[in-house]
């Protein structure tokens, strides 16, 4: 935790009690503090993304206590209605009639330009993966397994496509929003996330991975990351946890299929 931060919140949060603030003051009150902690409160970022999640959350519990009852009601209109019916006030109203939107056009701005950077902490960007897995219940063997699919591109093409087919639409309904829809690694989410998601298109990338590889990400996602992968400030998910073995194998060979690329292959160890 920031303890400065919480302290400062915390502070303002006594004055308006020693003031006896009006409930609509202390509703925003406690709108601002809650996003300030939770966007400076913590020295481990939060993505933006989850900190929208949390605030939504917010303003659904304060609304909910601000009208659950005629006397709250009151004490939330009151004030307003003051503001909107009293010349005196016209000048403020004004203000914020022209402010309001213009700070949500400037907040719509700021993110939709915000340049993207490689993450600044040095880490292993493609740590070693473990020797097996297990995903749902079955042992995985990374090392000298392979995509139990790859073998239809030869032996049934027919097949073969079916797989991709649905490793499309698992992508499109899953990956896409942060990996982007041309798998550059630039989607809707992207500006939320540190760092930011693997551009699939570059040559220096899926190329150099084995499939089993993949997988091991796939499933573990940004939790299983392991130490000399660190610091990891991901939104990855665990998808063992939503999706079938079938459906991340099928979005790998998708991933190579859409991109052109052909995966690592698995090297073969031959006694001396």
């Amino acid at each position: 935790m920031n303890i400065p931060v919480v302290l400062a919140v915390l502070a303002v949060f006594v004055i308006l009690h020693l003031r006896r603030a009006n409930l609509l003051v202390w509703a925003m009150a406690w709108w601002v503090g809650c996003y300030v902690v939770f966007r400076f409160g913590f020295s481990a970022p939060i993505p933006a993304s989850v900190v929208s999640l949390y605030m939504g959350i917010v303003s659904i519990a304060i609304l909910a206590y601000v009208s659950s009852s005629q006397p709250r009601r009151e004490d939330i209109s009151r004030p307003l209605v003051r503001l909107i019916t009293e010349k005196r006030y016209a000048v403020l109203l004004g203000a914020l009639v022209v402010a309001i939107p213009a700070l949500a056009a400037a907040n719509v701005y700021l993110r939709m330009n915000v340049p993207l950077e490689p993450p600044f902490f040095p880490r292993t960007v493609h740590p070693a993966s473990p020797s097996t897995i297990t995903v749902h219940d079955r042992k995985i063997d990374l090392d000298a397994g392979d995509n139990p699919f790859r073998r239809l591109e030869t032996s049934n093409p027919e097949e073969f496509r079916k797989h991709v087919e649905n490793g499309r639409r698992v992508y499109y309904r899953n990956c896409f929003y942060c990996h982007g829809d041309n798998m550059a690694g630039d989607g809707m989410f992207v500006h939320g996330l540190n760092p930011i998601p693997t551009n699939f298109r570059d040559a220096g990338n899926i190329p150099m991975l084995r499939e089993t590889f993949l997988l091991w990400r796939i499933a573990k996602g940004g939790p299983g990351m392991p130490e000399e992968g660190a610091p990891w400030d991901t939104a990855m998910p665990a998808w063992e946890e939503f999706l079938t073995e079938e459906e991340m194998w099928d979005v790998i060979l998708f991933l190579y299929d859409f991109t052109g690329q052909r995966p690592r292959a698995r090297e073969e160890v031959h006694a001396p």
